[in-house]
């Protein structure tokens, strides 16, 4: 028998000084049974670092060709397209076609790197294409406030990001390996 996807209640109040973006979300976030509280957790920090009153989190890991988060135009039309990990260079390029913004957050330490390495010159030509990296110490931090029920607090300031729950807080500073070009 299938394992079902785990619950996630998540109240995600959002302070972005850089984008002037200051509000609550009420998340409901299904964690695929294949899903690390690493990968969750990074998934909710994505949310924060693009929140926005149209951005939704997708089926994510169980379907292949939905990103993790996507923001869409009343109109329906596909405006950002957020997706995590190390995706291949087809993927990434499919994305960049469906999307009028592409945001790629890689973590995994040295595996990220490498990944890079392996597919930066061939994204060069994506215009709306943007890559940033957690560091794996900074990933394993925010891993350990992973709960069922969480209050988390993001505040966003000159690109770092400090995100709260009770009395700890971790601090990131994604490393931006490729900006967009418009």
């Amino acid at each position: 028998m299938a394992q079902k996807a785990t619950i996630y209640k998540v109240e995600l109040s959002v302070s972005d000084m850089d984008r002037h973006y200051y509000e609550t979300h009420k998340l409901t976030v299904a964690k695929h049974p294949s899903e690390t509280d690493e990968r969750l957790m990074v998934r909710i920090l994505a949310f924060a670092l693009n929140a926005h009153e149209h951005l939704e989190l997708t089926k994510g890991l169980s379907t292949d060709d939905e990103p993790d988060i996507w923001q869409k135009s009343l109109s329906d039309e596909l405006e950002l397209w957020v997706a995590l990990g190390l995706p291949s260079e087809k993927v990434i390029r499919q994305s960049c076609g469906k999307a009028n913004d592409v945001i790629v957050y890689s973590y995994g330490g040295r595996t990220a790197e490498m990944w890079w390495e392996k597919i930066k010159n061939s994204t060069t030509r994506f215009d709306n294409l943007q890559v940033l990296n957690f560091s794996e110490a900074e990933t394993r931090e925010l891993e350990q406030l992973a709960n069922r029920s969480m209050k988390l607090q993001v505040n966003i300031q000159d690109g770092e990001v400090m995100v709260s729950v009770d009395d700890s807080i971790v601090y990131i500073t994604p490393a931006k390996w490729k900006n967009t070009n418009h």
